[in-house]
This record gives C-alpha cells, structure tokens and sequence, in this order.
C-alpha cells in the first residue's frame, strides 16, 4: 500500500519498500517543487540508485557531473558516488526511485519529515544523525 511522505516542500509517495519486496528494492515517487530545500549532497553506503524522470526536470549533480533529469530520462548512482538534485524550473518535477537492494524503507524519510513538520529551521545535527544511522553520508560542499 502506497504511504505519502512530506518532508518541507518534498513529497514522497513510496510504492513498494523493502518490507514488501523481500529486500529486493524501495520503489517511491518523488515530487520536487521549483527551488525546494532539497537533501544535501551525499551517497549510499549500501544501495544503489536508479532515477527515471516523469515531469519537469531535476538537475543531479552525480560524481561532479550535472546531468538533467526529465520525462523518460534516467540515471544510475552506484553506492559510494556523492550527488545530490535541484529543481531550476519554473515547474513541479517528478521522478520515480528505484534504490537496490531495498534496505532503506520509509523509516528514514519519515523521521525527517518528524524534524521539519516541527515548525521550525530542523536542526542539521540531528538530520546529520539520522542520514548516519541509516546508511546515507552527508559530503561537505565543495568535498
């Protein structure tokens, strides 16, 4: 069953995670409004990344190398290599993720949206804390 995740302007709408899947893969739909707060640049210790574009264009920034991410386009992120996204456009962009193996699941998203649903600027520290605990390391810009 589908679960929509809200995390400032992000959504997040997962379609199959890891708990469905057997650890096989985390399938969600990510909706990125023009000039949203987007995650930092960072990558995965223990999943690979598959991104197939569906509206509007993200720009990922992958091993340095900006690559724009429109309807039908993909892009592939092995475990290990920084990147990060923008949306530059003037219009909402959408995109599919396909991580595998599925070892993330919904629990890191939802723990972030907890941090911003308070109201208030979260606190980069226990946002930090939380890409730790689940697998994903924070880059530094410029690293």
């Amino acid at each position: 069953m589908a679960e929509t995740i809200r995390i400032g302007s992000l959504t997040l709408t997962f379609l199959r995670s890891k708990d469905e899947t057997g650890g096989a893969l985390d399938l969600f739909e990510l909706t990125v409004p023009p000039r949203a707060q987007v995650p930092v640049p960072h990558y995965h210790r223990g999943w690979e990344e598959t991104v197939y574009g569906v509206a509007g264009v993200l720009t990922f920034t992958i091993d340095g190398e900006e690559v724009g991410i429109g309807p039908g386009d993909t892009a592939f992120i092995p475990r290990g290599i920084v990147h990060g996204f923008e949306n530059r456009g003037a219009e909402t962009a959408r995109c599919l993720g396909v991580l595998t193996p599925g070892v993330l699941g919904p629990a890191y998203f939802r723990e972030v949206a907890a941090l911003f649903a308070a109201g208030v600027p979260p606190d980069e520290a226990k946002i930090r804390e939380i890409m730790d605990r689940y697998g994903l390391v924070p880059v530094p810009a410029g690293s």
